[in-house]
Parts: structure tokens; C-alpha cells; sequence
């Protein structure tokens, strides 16, 4: 069974008892397990290697063997760099260098025929000067090319990191098994692969955590209103904003049609949870027969959830009630906001109902 959803992507090694696995098998075990992607398959699968980009940065082997000295190095070539990606991207190429081992393994997930290539490492880094694109590069032995049906949900979703560089963890003795001369593969019902499960629910954490912490990050103080305000119209609402600067414990005024009842709405965007006096103001500004709402990107107090369960007229939505509403009404939402929180729909595998 599928699952549609909006998405965005422990170091925890599997064990594995040794009947299960070949001496040879066993032994690999010692070794480490990378995974990486390209966009030029037939550069691995030809040349036998592996390759990172980044072609600004030069030979990396001329960089001080420090992560720091990556960093400022990797400053100085991208200064448009976002902050956030330097500290990620530097990483990737240090790890490339110093951190892989002659004799270490690679899984690479190839695109043009959908294979997954599992090699062993048989070189130390070394810097091609002639190659527009990848100049990074390691020698690599192909040992397996097996069809994606041989493995778990689990180890697919590991291999398909967003990281162009990144070592595989979680599902490395999987990846061990197929090196196995008699390894037939790991095909499982949807039923019986407990990583299906889990990997849906990762997919779905993952996206529900980027859309409260891009909320968070975007819309501090009044912006969060005209986003709410623009979530209840995605939801069938008329809405009205209030002037900011008011102090009528009003943010929002919502009507479903022309008709009462009004729906007065309060929006909180600070990172504490809502104390139980927040809320009084807000029934503070009700008049008889209208319902009110409290829209927060946190939660609420023991005192303050308590209030809202003995105030029936007031509904009390936080941060993880918000993503539900957005995930839910995206596709009604303004381009604006759309653009904000940049989503895709796609089928993730979910186990089948009984």
C-alpha cells in the first residue's frame, strides 16, 4: 500500500549474528561504508572511482588537515555560501580526503539503470587537474551491482541521502550481506520489512520538523498573523487582520459566511509555552456568541491546557496541530507562503492495513 505525503530527509549499526554471514563477510564488517551519489554515473561505473565536485576548491590534499582549515578554504571559494551549508559541505570534502581508508566500501546508487553498486576502496585521494567536473577523485573496485529490490526499504531510504558524501550507518550490515557470494537478495513483503514503517515515519518527522522550524525561523511577531489568516482562508474562511498595535486580545476576525458566529483569533509566534493568562485575554475580548481560537508555534502550559479543556468556546492549536493544518491545506495556501515552505508531493511506501 501507498501513502501520499509532502516532504521536504541514530547511529544505530545493525547486528547480525555470524551464521548469518560469510567469514569474508565478517571481515568487511571491520571496514567503514560510504555512500555517495553523482550526476555522472558512467564516470564510476567506467573509470572505476569514486568523485566529489566542489572544483573551486583545488586540490584538496594542499588544505591544512584540520576541518577548520576546510572551512575558511571552502569560505574563500564560495563566498555566496550560506552559512548554513559551510560547516555541511566542508565536512563532506574533508571526510573525502582524510577519513576513507584504502579498503573501506562505497555504495552508489546509480541513476541510469537503478542498480546499486557496492565497490572497495583501492586508493588514497588524489587530485585529477585535467577533469572539468569531479576532479576529486579515489580508485574503486566494483565488486556488486544489484537490482534495488534486493534491499530493505530501510537500507534504500539510507543510501538516498540528500548528502552528495555521507557514511552509511544504520544499514551497513545489510550492505555487508550482499557482498556474499551466495546473497540472494533481501526481498520482503511489505508486511514482513519492518523498515518500511520506519522509513515512512522518518520521511514524515523529517517534514513535519522542517515545516514548524521554517514557520519558526520566517514568521517572528506579526508576520506569523497574515499567515494564519491566510491558513483559515485556505480552510474556507473569511478573515479580517487587525491593525497592529492593538491591544484588543484580537489578531484575526473569522466568519465561515456572512452569518454569526465570529470567530476571534489570537496568534502567539514566541518559542515559550502559552501561560493560562495569555489565553484569559483573549476570552477578555469575546462577546456573547462568539468562538474563539488560539493559534501558537509552541504549546501550552499544564495550567494554561487545563483552561482550554473546561473552555469549551476556545480551541487551543500549537506548533504540531499547525503543521497538520499545513500539511493538510498546502496546496490552498498563497504562493507566497508556498514558496516559503517549498514542498513536493510524492508515494512513500506504508505497510498494508489488516
Amino acid at each position: 500500500m501507498k501513502a501520499t505525503f509532502w516532504i521536504k530527509g541514530s547511529n544505530r549499526l545493525k547486528s547480525c549474528e555470524r551464521s548469518d554471514r560469510s567469514v569474508a563477510v565478517m571481515a568487511a564488517a571491520n571496514k567503514t561504508v560510504w555512500g555517495i551519489h553523482t550526476m555522472d554515473d558512467p564516470l564510476f561505473l567506467n573509470q572505476n572511482l569514486i568523485a566529489i565536485g566542489w572544483e573551486e576548491m583545488g586540490d584538496l590534499s594542499a588544505i591544512s588537515t584540520s576541518r577548520d582549515a576546510y572551512k575558511e578554504k571552502y569560505i574563500a571559494a564560495y563566498p555566496d555560501a550560506k552559512k548554513g551549508s559551510i560547516a555541511t559541505s566542508a565536512g563532506m570534502l574533508y571526510r573525502f580526503v582524510h577519513e576513507v581508508q584504502e579498503g573501506d566500501y562505497v555504495v552508489f546508487p546509480s541513476k541510469i539503470d537503478r542498480k546499486i553498486n557496492i565497490g572497495v576502496v583501492e586508493s588514497a585521494y588524489f587530485y585529477e587537474a585535467t577533469a572539468a567536473l569531479y576532479p576529486n577523485r579515489r580508485k574503486v573496485k566494483w565488486l556488486k551491482h544489484l537490482p534495488r529490490t534486493a534491499f530493505s526499504q530501510g537500507a534504500l531510504h539510507e543510501v538516498g541521502s540528500a548528502l552528495s558524501f555521507f557514511q552509511v550507518k544504520n544499514y551497513a550490515d545489510e550492505y555487508f550481506k550482499a557482498l556474499d557470494k551466495d546473497f540472494k537478495g533481501n526481498i520482503l513483503e511489505p508486511d514482513t520489512d519492518e523498515t518500511v514503517s520506519q522509513t515512512a515515519d522518518e520521511i514524515i518527522e523529517a517534514t513535519r520538523d522542517f515545516i514548524l522550524k521554517e514557520l519558526s525561523k520566517n514568521l517572528k511577531g506579526y508576520d506569523l498573523e497574515p499567515f494564519v489568516a491566510n491558513l483559515l482562508q485556505a480552510m474556507g474562511y473569511r478573515t479580517i487582520l487587525s491593525p497592529h498595535g492593538g491591544d484588543s486580545g484580537i489578531d484575526i476576525t473569522a466568519y465561515k459566511d456572512e452569518l454569526p458566529p465570529r470567530i476571534v483569533v489570537q496568534v502567539k509566534s514566541q518559542d515559550g509555552d502559552i501561560k493560562e493568562t495569555t489565553i484569559q485575554s483573549l476570552k477578555g475580548a469575546m462577546r456573547e456568541g462568539d468562538y474563539g481560537l488560539f493559534m501558537t508555534l509552541s504549546n501550552y502550559t499544564k495550567n494554561a491546557q487545563k483552561y482550554l479543556d473546561n473552555t469549551p468556546i476556545i480551541r487551543g492549536i500549537n506548533g504540531t496541530e499547525l503543521v497538520d493544518l499545513v500539511l493538510k491545506y498546502y496546496d490552498q495556501l498563497s504562493v507566497k507562503y508556498r514558496k516559503m515552505i517549498p514542498l513536493k508531493m510524492v508515494y512513500i511506501p506504508v505497510p498494508p492495513e489488516e
